[in-house]
């Protein structure tokens, strides 16, 4: 096996993430349905930034907020995802490099502009995203960097790249990269509606490609197609090595073999925007795991990021994860 350089190299959406505080009749204003994600063009997105109020402008996506929770525990990372030579793709591009971790994808130099998501979190920590893909959705098997993915223990794929054709053949291309080199893949699921636009696609790379599962209790279930969480679980073991399910205020299930763990949610004193949450749970559990750990402690370190997270507004933690973990966990260092 090569030389770990990394411990996880996440693949993902790159995009540029704009959280304005917003209440309903803004979005009612605006025809949104609150808490669901929706895809829009160019000229929509361009539209809905003229009446939004002032917010936060950051480097995004689901994937790139589990590498960024990663590198804030002190793991060594590196993230794959396009945008382009343009102003968001230059704030995306020194953003991320600037929590420490390896991004050298080449800029596209034309076509769409960077990918930007809207995220509008109302009162009631509810948030309603509206995504214009960009430049993230030219992700080719050619910007999947063979060396990288090598030289990390475990690879990191987001559901919601999945959609164009070249971004599944990237995730192939991926995988089969990191198994060839004795590696590690795992995939998060992403969102109910991700999972039911690719079934069929996503239960052959949970059968035949991933180890590391994760998932909502929704998108478990829309996975396999059933309503009763218990059936769920138990159609999801044996199909991957390790299957992480968050279930919100009740915490976490993983399975693994014959055992199921279920860990308590971490103790926040005011939930005040859940994006993020399982993005930064994710980077918590693959933490503990590329360290050693069982997997009790990597729910409960998973449990503590999205705890963190959600604690304020955004998806990035504010807080050293790796000061809070080792002041929960009661141990000097992690």
């Amino acid at each position: 096996m090569a030389d770990t350089r990394f411990h996880v190299a996440g693949i993902g959406n790159a995009i540029v993430d704009v959280l304005v505080h917003a209440d309903d009749t803004l979005l009612n204003q605006l025809g949104l349905t609150k808490g669901v994600m929706t895809l829009i063009d160019q000229a929509t997105a361009d539209s809905i930034y003229d009446q939004l109020p002032p917010g936060v402008e950051c480097s995004g996506g689901s994937a790139a907020n589990t590498i960024v929770g990663l590198a804030s525990l002190g793991a060594k990372t590196a993230y794959v995802g396009k945008v382009k030579n343009d102003q968001l793709g230059q704030v995306f591009r020194h953003d991320i490099r600037s929590a420490g971790i390896a991004f050298d994808t080449a800029s596209a130099e034309d076509g769409n502009s960077t990918a930007r998501c809207f995220v509008l979190v109302t009162p009631d920590a509810q948030r309603t995203m509206l995504t214009y893909l960009g430049a993230c959705v030219e992700l080719t098997p050619d910007d999947v960097d063979e060396a990288v993915i090598a030289a990390s223990a475990v690879t990191y794929l987001e559901g919601y790249l999945y959609d164009p054709p070249a971004a599944k053949r990237a995730f192939l291309a991926a995988s089969s990269a990191a198994h060839n080199a004795g590696r590690l893949v795992s995939l998060s699921l992403s969102d109910p509606f991700c999972v039911d636009r690719h079934r069929v696609d996503f239960a052959d790379l949970v059968a035949n490609h991933v180890d590391i599962l994760f998932a909502n209790e929704a998108e478990l279930c829309s996975l396999y197609q059933t309503d009763d969480f218990d059936a769920a679980i138990r159609a999801s073991r044996g199909h991957c090595k390790v299957a992480a399910i968050t279930r919100g205020a009740l915490g976490s299930v993983v399975v693994s073999g014959d055992d199921t763990i279920v860990v308590g949610a971490d103790s926040v004193d005011q939930v005040v925007d859940t994006t993020g949450a399982g993005d930064l749970y994710a980077a918590g559990f693959l933490y503990g795991f590329t360290q050693g750990r069982d997997l009790a402690t990597c729910a409960l370190l998973g449990g503590i990021a999205a705890g963190e997270v959600i604690s304020h507004f955004g998806a990035r933690p504010e807080r050293p994860l790796a000061e809070l973990a080792a002041a929960k966990l009661g141990v000097p260092s992690l």
